[in-house]
């Protein structure tokens, strides 16, 4: 009693074993206190002002936009490269169950029936295997002094008479993982997994920041659309009157050819703009997995620019590398690459194996489930690198480099995060304070413009101070619908460069695609 303590206590320190290699410890994001100096933060004077609150996941309800939220609810169940992002998830959780099966035995079960004749000029003839066995139980398991024991009366002329073998059994085997190699493989497993999910949740948010963009600038396109139509029944309406004073005398025929020229100036950018939004509402179907054109009905109805939200949550930097998923998916890529080294180490430790196998094995069938028809192996082995030509120490020195790769990596990450955050901040400052500059352009060029026909029709102005007023008019008016849409666009980068949108979680409405092909749930 007093040795078995002991030897169950060495069995079970045997089974555990220890694992090699350095574990994983969570990098420093090193991010500021601040998102960006006084220069890129929303200027008092602008109408919509960032705060350090809590962002919204659901971003883009701050457009107050039915239809966008209608688009931006449907993508990620419809988006076919967010489809391919599930399917390679669920190939990823697929690869890491194969890895953890090593760390349990194999068993293997078999049997067979065969009809064998032994050659008379072969081997078997030369080491005696054609004599009779003195033991019957050493003939039905052909353990004798031959290869293959036979029963008396089968020897021929020729040599042995053809006979059956009946066996079946099974085959069992268990590495043990003494050295953590299969638990540090699971942990990398693991870490692709979660760095698989962060890419395709990285994926979903620039996908849905992709949507919003496409339809402000569609929205953008439609407002221009409309002004030149504007401006072209002005212009008409400027030809007519020409037309008009020329037949009265009060107009020359140089001034209805500027007037016709200006007709056809404004009709010219139409084609162009509807282009533009044939090719917008086509991208967005593709983004929605759908038929070039399919949206048009839904879209082609034209609407303004969403407005932007008076108050803009951006959230404090401390919590940017939970909410970014590119972040997140360069920690599990550190982590995955961390443990790695842990198997490389482990390759340089002997691998014990227990084997065991038995089987029941006779000439008769009768006389398979017979006691003396058993047979059975056990034992463990031990495998020890001796010389492998340097290929595990090279192999040790590359985990080590794609960790360091991995860490760099990770700071690149976090510090290309920073940037992205304070240009799209100075950039939506910038553009509202621009904003009020175009609109009194616009109001100015309107007053002129006014002024110009007044003068013409007076007969104290030219009719091409009129149509310069209204060139400038037009491109003032185009600017600041630019503008507009510039705004609503930089304001859906801040929210993608803060990390928005689903950040912790993934829609359950795209697991449809994992259960489909029996995969996991995400």
């Amino acid at each position: 009693m007093n040795m078995i303590k002991p030897s169950i206590a060495l069995a079970a320190v045997l089974l555990a074993g220890c694992t090699v290699g350095p574990n994983f410890t969570r990098p420093d994001a090193k991010l500021p206190t601040a998102w960006c100096a006084a220069q890129c933060q929303a200027k008092p004077t602008v109408p919509s002002q960032t705060t350090p609150a809590p962002i919204n996941a659901v971003w883009w309800t701050s457009f107050n936009d039915p239809e966008l939220v209608k688009l931006e609810e449907r993508v990620a169940d419809a988006n076919l490269d967010l489809k391919v992002a599930s399917l390679r998830l669920a190939e990823s959780r697929a690869e890491r169950s194969i890895t953890a099966a090593d760390q349990y035995p194999t068993v293997d079960g078999n049997a067979s029936a065969v009809r064998e004749r032994a050659s008379a000029n072969g081997v078997m003839g030369l080491t005696g295997a054609l004599a009779q066995p003195t033991d019957a139980a050493t003939a039905a398991n052909g353990t004798g002094s031959g290869v293959v024991a036979l029963p008396s009366g089968l020897k021929g002329s020729s040599g042995p008479a053809p006979f059956n073998l009946f066996q079946a059994g099974f085959d069992a085997s268990w590495e043990l993982d003494l050295w953590g190699r299969v638990r540090r493989e699971v942990e990398a497993s693991d870490a692709s997994v979660d760095a698989q999910a962060e890419a395709r949740r990285d994926l979903l948010m620039s996908t849905m920041a992709e949507v919003a963009r496409d339809y402000i600038q569609l929205r953008g396109t439609q407002t221009d659309y409309a002004i030149t139509l504007d401006n072209l029944t002005a212009a008409k309406d400027a030809e007519r009157v020409t037309r008009e004073r020329m037949a009265n005398g009060l107009a020359s025929e140089l001034d209805v050819t500027e007037a016709a020229s200006q007709v056809s100036a404004e009709k010219a950018i139409l084609p162009q703009l509807a282009q533009q939004e044939d090719e917008t509402i086509n991208r967005l179907s593709f983004l929605l997995g759908q038929a070039p054109g399919a949206l048009r009905a839904e879209l082609e109805e034209s609407k303004p620019v969403p407005p932007t939200p008076p108050l803009v949550p951006v959230g404090m930097p401390s919590d940017l590398a939970r909410r970014r998923p590119d972040i997140r998916e360069a920690e599990a890529r550190l982590h995955q690459a961390t443990a790695e080294i842990g198997v490389a180490k482990a390759d340089f430790y002997p691998s014990i194996t227990l084997s065991a196998s038995s089987s029941l094995q006779a000439l008769q069938f009768s006389q398979l489930g017979n006691w003396g028809s058993r047979q059975f192996s056990i034992g463990p082995s031990i495998s020890l690198p001796i010389f492998e030509g340097g290929r595990l120490k090279a192999t040790l020195n590359l985990r080590k480099e794609q960790q360091q790769e991995a860490a760099v990596n990770y700071q690149r990450v976090v510090l290309s995060a920073w940037h992205e955050i304070d240009n799209s901040l100075t950039q939506y400052s910038s553009q509202q304070q621009r904003h009020d500059e175009l609109a009194a352009e616009v109001q100015d060029n309107r007053r002129s413009l006014v002024l110009a026909k007044a003068q013409y029709a007076a007969g104290t102005g030219s009719f091409l101070q009129v149509l310069d007023a209204e060139r400038r008019l037009l491109s003032a008016q185009q600017d600041l619908t630019d503008n507009t849409t510039q705004i609503s666009t930089t304001l859906v980068s801040l929210y993608k460069a803060l990390g928005g949108g689903w950040e912790s979680t993934y829609p359950d409405s795209t697991d449809k695609v994992a259960i489909s092909t029996q995969a996991p749930r995400s």
